[in-house]
């Protein structure tokens, strides 16, 4: 039989990562200037379009689906034709894989900085973009699917089994969290509301860092680090058994963000459960490929491409171990909330994505441009940079993390909190968080280096657009089987849609367990009798409150510990979020809790306090929001607000549309005329009155009594 001689496109792959290294410097600056912010918030540059509440969202963007997005296409792309001997699919695609995916990145950047958002954490883009990214999406899967049903290459490889895993959940979590009412253009709510609301969304935000920030970088490991090292993978079996127990044991850990909040203690305890036993097969990957360096260590001296990948291992090891243990009830009770959390975060993202793209980049760059890499030297700064980087980054962290968990819980001899004001642990942590943004900015600097060093090497090589390469045919029978492919493994390798459906089902299993009973039985959320819809004003001071991303700093719910029903107020009820589309509980105190806020505090207090925080809490780090004064509340969208949320089953009055706008004026004028008393004159039309009346609303709906304290307080 013939060899076939085609090509394999290493254009497409050099797009890829081209793009992976220009958003990877954008969204290390932006995370810079959001880490400045922390420690010295004018770094906002005094305007709205750059409060971290607003670009926060844009770096976690930038970095997971920009920078790590484009390195997954890169990798994908450039292993799968070489591992199916065959070039990819559809050149067409290919390209409106590429264009479209950057020109979602780039509606991101345009959006989020004016406040179009949905506020799920990591899936924050409005309905139209969530409907662009499904269709490049299937538009890569198509691509992927068709090279694979042309290979040349009878058993699928580990790392393709993890590309089709990635696809397959990818798209699953992504439809499934993207359940909107479209109101608008750029406005929509969410169809689930508060605690299960709550639910999808960790169950999509724990999954998008599973499989889309861990197992497509476990196939690019599965394949790139065997070539680096000229070393087959340690060991097949352990790859089998690493795949399956890892694909299904992960889509169950979710709850995990959600302990000792008001999630049904059975959900919370099955999240706890998977996430302990997710510890083995994330320590058989790792190990996989550690052992897989037997007999070429005294390689990684000398190859820094390898040197990258060791560190990325040894962090997600590091990562993986960690994750199990903050999911412990008692570990996560002084975690959560916290820097700590932050800091592991960042072990796996400037460890294990970063330092495994780097490694990649350095390798696969001079290969497609047939040449050799521009500077050894640079390369090596950029490593002992970066790693240098990533310590500076999470020491810091970790060391707040512990200082915040601790001092918020303790009490002095008398029984009272020893630090009542929330402020004092703030401004404890400080000095940690200058450190942490010197560490960034060391890390970034070694990003800078390689651009220029991967510009040189491209700039003295040229570019193998069509790489020439041949193989034998696929054969359509076998006439004679090797026994090893009668083992079950073997043949499902050789039946890709088989593949694919089974890696669905396995998916699919833990998210229908978990979600299933607690949308259809009522018992998991019961509901309040005193809990009523939101005002039409409240609801559009919602909205605000969503669109300047005070989420991101603050949460909105008490969990049942003393610490916080001393420091906040009542624990938070299943049945108090029962309206709220999106939920909005948060998942880090920058700030203080809120849900308790409503009546807390004089309506001349939140004014002054938006206008200057510090004039209210000296020391504080929030920005001030003086546009929100001035700005004119637009509510051109109420009655379909109204509207939006009787469909999805807010009990508001038939025909309370009609009159929503009258009932908003009314509302907007009593807390302008209160705020007149204090000698603050401002328009009942602007945008500060709807956010204060939302503020005030905030948990009072099961409140015994309503009382202003003091500021100080």
């Amino acid at each position: 039989m013939q060899l076939e001689k085609f090509t394999y496109d290493n254009k497409i792959v050099r797009d890829f990562g081209i793009a992976t290294i220009v958003w990877g410097i954008i969204g290390m600056l932006v995370g810079l200037l959001v880490a400045t912010q922390l420690f010295s918030p004018s770094m906002n540059l005094g305007n709205q379009y750059t409060t971290f509440g607003r670009i926060r969202p844009l770096h976690t963007n930038a970095v997971i689906f920009a920078f790590v997005g484009n390195a997954i296409f890169m990798g994908v792309y450039y292993s799968l034709q070489r591992l199916l001997k065959a070039r990819m699919f559809s050149n067409a695609l290919s390209k409106i894989h590429f264009w479209g995916w950057q020109l979602i990145i780039v509606s991101a950047v345009i959006t989020l900085p004016l406040g179009i958002t949905s506020s799920h954490e990591y899936a924050e883009l409005e309905w139209p973009i969530d409907i662009a990214i499904t269709l490049i999406w299937v538009v890569f899967g198509i691509n992927m699917f068709g090279t694979i049903i042309k290979r040349r290459e009878r058993h699928l490889y580990v790392a393709i089994w993890f590309y089709i895993a990635t696809f397959v959940t990818i798209a699953v979590l992504h439809i499934v969290n993207s359940f909107q009412l479209p109101i608008s253009f750029l406005k929509s709510y969410y169809v689930f509301a508060g605690v299960q609301d709550a639910l999808v969304q960790w169950w999509y935000g724990h999954n998008a860092v599973a499989f889309f920030l861990t197992t497509p970088y476990l196939g690019m490991m599965y394949y790139f680090l065997p070539k680096m090292a000229n070393r087959p993978v340690y060991s097949y079996k352990l790859s089998i058994l690493h795949f399956w127990s890892l694909i299904f044991i992960y889509i169950w850990a979710g709850p995990h963000h959600l302990l000792y909040t008001s999630l049904p203690g059975w959900a919370q305890s099955l999240g706890v459960a998977f996430s302990i036993m997710l510890i083995a097969p994330s320590w058989g990957g790792m190990i996989n490929g550690l052992l897989t360096l037997r007999g070429a260590w005294d390689k990684v001296r000398e190859d820094v491409t390898l040197k990258f990948m060791v560190v990325a291992l040894t962090a997600y090891g590091m990562a993986t171990f960690e994750g199990p243990m903050l999911s412990l009830k008692q570990i996560n009770g002084v975690a959560h909330f916290t820097d700590w959390i932050v800091a592991h975060v960042h072990v796996g993202a400037l460890g294990w994505n970063g330092f495994l793209t780097f490694g990649v980049l350095y390798w696969l760059i001079p290969r497609i441009y047939k040449t050799e890499l521009f500077s050894k030297k640079l390369a090596s700064f950029h490593f002992w940079i970066g790693t240098l980087g990533i310590l500076f980054y999470a020491i810091p962290m970790y060391w707040a993390g512990f200082t915040q968990g601790l001092m918020w819980k303790e009490f002095t001899d008398e029984g009272l909190l020893k630090y009542a004001n929330f402020l004092t642990t703030t401004l404890q942590i400080i000095p940690m968080h200058i450190l942490r943004s010197i560490g960034g900015a060391l890390y970034l600097i070694g990003a800078i280096a390689m651009t220029y060093n991967l510009a040189k090497t491209m700039l003295k090589g040229k570019l193998v657009a069509d790489e020439a390469a041949e193989a034998m045919p696929l054969e359509k029978e076998i006439t004679h089987e090797d026994p090893a492919d009668k083992k079950w493994h073997r043949v499902l390798e050789r039946k890709p849609m088989k593949f694919m459906v089974l890696s669905m089902i396995v998916i699919l299993i833990g998210g229908m367990v978990e979600m299933m009973p607690t949308f259809t039985i009522e018992s998991n959320v019961p509901t309040i009798a005193s809990v009523k819809p939101y005002t039409p004003l409240e609801l559009e001071g919602r909205d605000l409150y969503i669109k300047e991303g005070c989420v991101n700093c603050h949460s909105q719910t008490i969990r049942p510990f003393r610490s916080e029903t001393e420091r906040y107020g009542e624990y938070s009820k299943a049945g108090e979020f029962v309206y709220d589309h999106p939920f909005l509980w948060g998942s880090k105190r920058t700030g203080p809790d809120l849900h308790r806020i409503g009546g807390k505090y004089s309506n001349a207090w939140h004014y002054n306090h938006m206008l200057d925080p510090t004039s209210m809490s000296p020391g504080s780090i929030m920005p001030s929001y003086p546009w929100l004064i001035t700005q004119k509340l637009d509510t051109s969208m109420t009655e379909a607000k109204i509207r939006a949320m009787q469909t999805l089953g807010v009990p508001y009055r038939e025909n309370f549309d009609a009159v929503a706008k009258a009932k908003l004026s009314d509302q907007a004028e009593a807390i302008a005329k209160d705020l007149k008393q204090n000698n603050i004159d401002v328009k009942s039309d602007r945008e500060i009155i709807a956010l204060i009346a939302y503020l005030q609303r905030m948990g009072t709906d099961i409140k015994a009594n309503k009382t202003t304290i003091p500021s100080n307080q």
